[in-house]
Formats: C-alpha cells, sequence, structure tokens
C-alpha cells in the first residue's frame, strides 16, 4: 500500500485535494478529519496530517510520498528526495522590523533577538551573512513579538504583505523563498515504481494547464499560410475535410500564453471555426 501524505486543513489542502482529482486519483470516503481516505487505486491511500509533520512522516517511513511547503521541508531538515515542484502556494519568508524601528537592513540586527517559528532557516539565514543574532522560537502570533518586547524583529510567512502592514511591521529582507512540492521517502521512491506514477499524473495537470488545444477549418489555399502562424509542439495535425469545398481541419496544441494573438493572426490567415479547449492532461 502506498501512503500519500497530505495537510489535513489549512490553505493548501483544498488545490492538493484539487490536484490529486485531476490527475485521477481524488479522495474516496474521506475527509480531512480522518486519519486515512482511500483512492480509486486500491493500492493507494491518502494519509491526512499536519503540513509541518509531513517531511518526518516521509522521512520516517511512516508515509511513502507527501506534498508540502518547501519552507517546511526546509525547517525540518527532513531527509527526504525532493521530486516536483508543484508551482502553487507560493510565499516568503520574510524579516521584518516596527515600522518606526531604526534598523534598515540585516546587519543593523547584530546580536539582537529575532522571533520566528522557522529557527532552523532563521539561523541558516543569519549564519550565511555572518551576524550573530538570538532566536526566539514562537509556535504563533510572531507578529505582535516586537511589539511587546520579546524581540527586534520577526522571520515570518508573507503570501501578500498583507500582515506586515496590519501589524505595522515593515519588511527589511528576503529569507526564503517556498512553494509546495512533492516529496517521498528516499528508500521508497527506490523501490515504488506506482510513487514514478504520481508524480507522472501530477506533472501531466502542471504541465497541461499551461497549454490550450485549438482546432479549426481551414481552405486548402491558405494552409501553408496557417502553418507558418501556429507555434505547435511539433507542428500541426492536418486533415482532409469531406465537404464540398476543399478544406481541412488543423490541429495544434500552443501555449496558453499565445492564444490570444495566435487566434487573432488565424483569423487574419483565413481560418474558421476555431475552437479553444483546455487540455486536463498532458504527457509527454
Amino acid at each position: 500500500m502506498i501512503r500519500i501524505a497530505i495537510p489535513n486543513k489549512g490553505r493548501l489542502h483544498d488545490p492538493i485535494v484539487k490536484l490529486f482529482k485531476e490527475a485521477g486519483l481524488p479522495v474516496l470516503e474521506g475527509s480531512s478529519r480522518k486519519l486515512f481516505a482511500k483512492t480509486t487505486d486500491p493500492e493507494m491511500i491518502f494519509l491526512f496530517a499536519r503540513a509541518a509533520d509531513i517531511p518526518e512522516y516521509v522521512q520516517d517511513g511512516a508515509a511513502d510520498v507527501g506534498i508540502t511547503g518547501l519552507d517546511l521541508i526546509d525547517e525540518t531538515d527532513a531527509e527526504v528526495e525532493v521530486m516536483l515542484d508543484l508551482h502553487f502556494g507560493r510565499a516568503k519568508l520574510v524579516l521584518a522590523v516596527p515600522e518606526e524601528s531604526g534598523i534598515k537592513n540585516p546587519e543593523d540586527l547584530k546580536n539582537m533577538r529575532v522571533a520566528t517559528e522557522f529557527p532552523n532557516i532563521t539561523e541558516k539565514y543569519f549564519e550565511n551573512i555572518d551576524i550573530p543574532i538570538e532566536v526566539i522560537k514562537v509556535s504563533g502570533a510572531c507578529e505582535m513579538t516586537p511589539h511587546v518586547g520579546i524581540a527586534d524583529a520577526i522571520v515570518d510567512i508573507s503570501s501578500s504583505g498583507t500582515t506586515l502592514v496590519t501589524n505595522h511591521l515593515r519588511k527589511i529582507a528576503d529569507v526564503f523563498s517556498s512553494s509546495v512540492y512533492l516529496i517521498s521517502n528516499a528508500e521508497s521512491s527506490q523501490r515504488e515504481e506506482k510513487i514514478q506514477h504520481i508524480k507522472t499524473a501530477l506533472e501531466s495537470v502542471l504541465h497541461a494547464k499551461q497549454k490550450r488545444y485549438l482546432m479549426m477549418n481551414v481552405p486548402s489555399g491558405k494552409l501553408e499560410t496557417i502553418k507558418d502562424v501556429l507555434p505547435g509542439l511539433a507542428g500541426p495535425t492536418v486533415m482532409k475535410v469531406e465537404s464540398k469545398n476543399s478544406t481541412h481541419a488543423v490541429h495544434a496544441v500552443i501555449d496558453a500564453d499565445q492564444v490570444f494573438a495566435t487566434v487573432s493572426e488565424l483569423k487574419k490567415a483565413g481560418a474558421s471555426d476555431i475552437l479553444v479547449v483546455p487540455i486536463e492532461r498532458m504527457i509527454p
């Protein structure tokens, strides 16, 4: 049985469940309040856990694979195989001080106190820039610590910066960039072929989100012009249409961000009945 650890709650839970559903491996007969949930594959099962615990679950073999933030992976220093960046849940750990503070850069914090829920990442950051500090480990409400005299600065997650502004804090440096990753137990990844299937399935969904499938009718006399317009992966697929007029059906896959300009050029070049279709999965 392959155990897949995913967050039981929080901002990562719903996007991860949705991603697995799009990959053809939905959560069945379960909820985040349960410890386990079935999948459509009888040899795979979901394990719900705190996002912060997932790296250690995977390291220790309680789960074969897991999905969680890179910040949590780095903070625990877990010995896991980092398999795939899922390109969502992006956030930064930032170094911030009170708005009225005279501190302008990290060097000004020499021998001062920095509060954080990420002591290991914070210590590594200041060691790398050779600035001695005292790390104050907290388990919540980190942004309040400078205002109550516990710390001179904080290292905390910031997605949009709104929390910093609300709590009258000012960023002075970026400490760590994070997004959501697929990780695996080192021994499991070498032993289980199905773990590679999980990676491939998730990768195919992520790849497909960046592409669109175009279908159109093209007069035979305009075919070469249309081919020049289309930036397809390996050139368009062309099929003759059985009609009174000499017409071909042309299909191609293009980057999603090229659709707007490409469709305009196709219309000018003589294409008609153009369809733009999202792609669910795309496996190289």
